[in-house]
Order: structure tokens, then sequence, then C-alpha cells
């Protein structure tokens, strides 16, 4: 895992702070596949999650100013803020009235070969989570994935609020764990 010693967008993202669109280049060269992935498996639609990547990166570019580095690495808070903007359109009532038009599409056909899902998961997700057993991986898709609170996926599945918490617990544990096995 790297430090802030050897976080490889430390100084580029260090050079967005200096208001550097170079920089900024750099980091979406560096960064948008990875990005690109996690957003497409929350909002699940190429034009949106596209959308999302983009202002994602305006994000970045604005918030760059507040990131510190003693607090983690330069990935994983590009991947927060990511992740929080394709949770926020999932969310919206525009996209939910889109998502119902876009439903049959899902089961009718699935985007891409196996071949183009594995190019976009470049973290390797996929292989990690199905590593989980099927009740972690579950939990960790609807609160990472979908952005559900530990209350809505109580309610959703109908486990005990307890049960939710200790099993995602246990879920991000194995997780971590199986990252460090990956990486």
């Amino acid at each position: 895992m790297d430090t802030p010693a050897t976080d490889s967008g430390l100084v580029l993202l260090e050079a967005v702070q200096r208001g550097d669109q170079k920089a900024l280049e750099q980091l979406y060269d560096q960064y948008s596949a990875a990005l690109f992935g996690t957003i497409m498996k929350i909002v699940g639609n190429t034009d949106q999650a596209e959308e999302v990547l983009q202002d994602s990166f305006v994000k970045i570019w604005r918030s760059a100013p507040t990131y510190d580095p003693s607090k983690g690495r330069t990935f994983t808070w590009m991947l927060n803020i990511a992740r929080n903007t394709a949770i926020d359109l999932v969310r919206t009532a525009q996209f939910r009235g889109s998502e119902k038009l876009q439903a049959i599409d899902k089961h009718v056909y699935r985007l891409g070969s196996d071949e183009e899902r594995l190019r976009l998961d470049n973290l390797g997700m996929d292989t990690v989570l199905g590593r989980l057993k099927p009740e972690h991986r579950e939990l960790i898709e609807l609160a990472y994935y979908q952005g559900f609170s530990q209350q809505e996926i109580a309610e959703r599945t109908g486990l005990p609020l307890g049960t939710v918490k200790s099993r995602t617990r246990v879920a991000l544990q194995q997780l971590k764990e199986a990252l460090v096995d990956h990486a």
C-alpha cells in the first residue's frame, strides 16, 4: 500500500492545489479508468458514468486545497469523491425515473463483454468481492455501490440492524484482508 511518501498521485495533487491544470490532466490520465470502473458499477450507464467522472474531476479540482495526505492516499480521496458523486446521481429523482426505463435493457442484454468488464475493473474489485461470503458481499455492494445506510440495508434485507452492523464490520475486515492478498 502506498504511504504518503510513496503515493504516486501526491505530487500531482499538490500541483493541482497550486492551480496547475496540466497536473489535473495527468491525474485524469492516471486514475480516470479506475474511477470510471467504480462509477460504472454504481450508476450502470456509460453516458451517466462519463458525466459523473467529469463532475468528479471538477470536484477534485475545486476540493484539492482540502486534501490532507495524513488522512489517506490520493487515490482513496479521489475515489471517495467519485463514489459520492455517483451515489448523489443515483439518489436523484431524475435518475430514478430514467432507471425505470433502463431496467428492461439490463435484463435483456449485458453491456460490454466479460473482457471489457474486466478491463473496467482495474482495481480487481469483482475478484476481491467474489472472495467474500455472499451475505457479506451483499452488504458491501448495498452500502458501497448503492449508497444505502445500515438502517436502510436492515429494512431492505429484513435483517436486524445489529446483525447488519456486525456483518458489515466482518465484511470490511475480510475485504481489507482480501485486498492485501490481491495486491
